[in-house]
C-alpha cells in the first residue's frame, strides 16, 4: 500500500510537470524532444534536493564518522554486486559475472558482511550493471533523454528497465517492509552525501546544469555499453553553443562536444553502477573505500 501511494505521487508529479513544462522551451534542442518537460522536472528535482536531500546529507556527514560512512557505502555496494553479476551474465560477460560473484563472496566472508571492500584490494574490479545496460548491450536504442521525478536522469530504455531493477534489488526482498524502506532511505542519504563535493563542483562550473547533467549521463551510459568495442557518434547538441562543451565526466565519459576521446579504462572497473562516491586518495588498510 505504501509503495502504491508513492507511485501515485510520482505519477501526479510527472503529470503536473509535463503541463508546466509545455511553455518552458518552445523549440526543443535537437536530440532532446522532451526538453520542455525535462527542464521543468530537473528544476523540481533540484529544488527538492537543495531544500531536503542536501541538508540531510550534510547533517549525515557531520554526525557520522568517515570510516562508518565508508562501511555503509561498501555494504550497499556489496549488495548491488549481486544484481550487477546477474546483468553481466545476461550479457554473456562470463568473466565479469564470475568476478562479481567472487567479489560478493570475498567481501561478505572476509569483509564482515560487506562492510570492508576486501575484493578491490584483492584486485577484483568493481563493475557497473543494470537492466538498461543489458538492453543496450543487445541493441535496444536508448530513445529520448528523460528526467524522472525524484530519480533524475534516464532515457526511455533505461526507464523501462527500472521495473526489473527494482525487483532485482536485494533490498526489495527484505522483510518487513518498514526495514526495507529504511535501508533504501539510508542508502539514498549515504549516496547523496558521497555526491556533495561533485554537486558543489557542478554548481560552480556549469553554465547550464541541465545540459551538463544530460550530456554527462548520456555519455557515461554509452561508454558503459560500448566498453572497448569501439565508438559511435554521440548525441549532438551543438545548437547550445557553449552549453555543449561541458567537461567530460570523471567516470570515463567522452567530451560533451560530441567528439570521442579515449575513455579511461579504469572507470569501467572501479565505478559502481548505482553507487557514486567522490574521488579520493587510494584506500589504506583497515579502512577500505570504493573509489
Amino acid at each position: 500500500m505504501h509503495a502504491f501511494g508513492i507511485r501515485r505521487a510520482i505519477v501526479a508529479l510527472t503529470t503536473a510537470a509535463l503541463f508546466a513544462g509545455c511553455a518552458t522551451v518552445t523549440t526543443p534542442t535537437k536530440g532532446d524532444p522532451f526538453e520542455s518537460y525535462n527542464r521543468t522536472m530537473f528544476t523540481i528535482n533540484d529544488t527538492i534536493d537543495q531544500y531536503a536531500l542536501k541538508p540531510v546529507a550534510q547533517g549525515y556527514v557531520w554526525a557520522v564518522p568517515e570510516p562508518v560512512r565508508n562501511s555503509v557505502t561498501n555494504f550497499f555496494s556489496n549488495i548491488g554486486d549481486v544484481y550487477i553479476a546477474a546483468n553481466n551474465l545476461l550479457q554473456l560477460k562470463i568473466a565479469d559475472g564470475v568476478s562479481d560473484i567472487m567479489r560478493v563472496a570475498i567481501n561478505t566472508v572476509f569483509g564482515v558482511g560487506g562492510l570492508f571492500d576486501v575484493a578491490t584490494v584483492a584486485k577484483l574490479p568493481k563493475h557497473a550493471g543494470d537492466f538498461g545496460l543489458t538492453l543496450g548491450h543487445y541493441g535496444v536504442p536508448s530513445g529520448p533523454y528523460l528526467v524522472l521525478p525524484l530519480l533524475g536522469p534516464s532515457t526511455v530504455r533505461d526507464t523501462s528497465g527500472l521495473v526489473v531493477d527494482y525487483f532485482g534489488n536485494s533490498l526489495t526482498e527484505v522483510s518487513p517492509d518498514s526495514v526495507s524502506w529504511a535501508l533504501y532511505g539510508v542508502n539514498l542519504v549515504n549516496t547523496r552525501a558521497n555526491l556533495l563535493n561533485a554537486t558543489n563542483l557542478l554548481s560552480g562550473a556549469a553554465l547550464d546544469k541541465y545540459s551538463f547533467v544530460r550530456n554527462t549521463y548520456l555519455q557515461r551510459r554509452q561508454y558503459l555499453i560500448l566498453g572497448d568495442s569501439g565508438n559511435v557518434p554521440l548525441p549532438n547538441y551543438n545548437e547550445e553553443g557553449t552549453h555543449a562543451a561541458t567537461p567530460a565526466a570523471t567516470s570515463g565519459a567522452v567530451p560533451a562536444s560530441g567528439t570521442a576521446a579515449a575513455p579511461n579504462p579504469a572507470s569501467h572497473t572501479t565505478v559502481p553502477g548505482n553507487q557514486y562516491v567522490p574521488s579520493r586518495a587510494p584506500p589504506r588498510f583497515p579502512s577500505f573505500r570504493l573509489r
